[in-house]
């Protein structure tokens, strides 16, 4: 069996300044910190002789291939993502960057959404992608809407609370 993987599928190419920045700290750290650190942890494991049976030599070379791949990656999507990072003109209906309040009209809980780019989705924080079902089924609409959104577990039915862009 080969190493061969399907090419991984992009989102949308939005991003907000946030995550952007984030990005960009994370591949510096990678290309000037954590790489010279395995190269020279690399060097030295080479150094100690037959390289087949050396597990250290091995474990470095996975690590920097990870590195690399991510630098790779990193650098490749910085050029391709587009920063969003002012609001919208009209701030009353959802477009990306939105704070959305959500009402699970069968449960009648309230959630805190934030609709941003796929690179910078964070489940704890409740950062949805903008290419997620939930995200995709309340865009352009505005509060006091109600929709329905095929999840996962079902189709579920929606009403939204608040909409607000913490960045504008």
């Amino acid at each position: 069996m080969g190493r061969w993987r399907p090419p991984a599928e992009h989102g949308t190419a939005l991003i907000t300044r946030e995550g952007h920045d984030r990005l960009k700290a994370e591949l510096d750290d990678l290309w000037r910190v954590q790489r010279p650190e395995v190269v020279r942890a690399l060097a030295a494991a080479a150094a100690e002789g037959d390289r087949s049976e050396n597990a250290e030599y091995t474990y470095r070379k996975k690590q920097l291939g990870g590195i690399d791949r991510r630098v790779r990656y990193l650098s490749r999507r910085l050029q391709a993502l587009r920063v969003v990072d002012a609001a919208p003109s009209d701030r009353d209906a959802v477009f990306f960057g939105a704070e959305v309040t959500l009402e699970d009209i069968g449960s009648g809980e309230l959630a805190l959404y934030r609709i941003v780019g796929p690179d910078e989705t964070d489940a704890q924080r409740g950062w949805i992608s903008i290419d997620a079902p939930l995200a995709r089924a309340m865009l352009k609409k505005r509060v006091d809407d109600e929709f329905d959104a095929l999840l996962p577990t079902g189709i579920a039915h929606f009403a939204i609370v608040g909409v607000a862009y913490p960045n504008g």
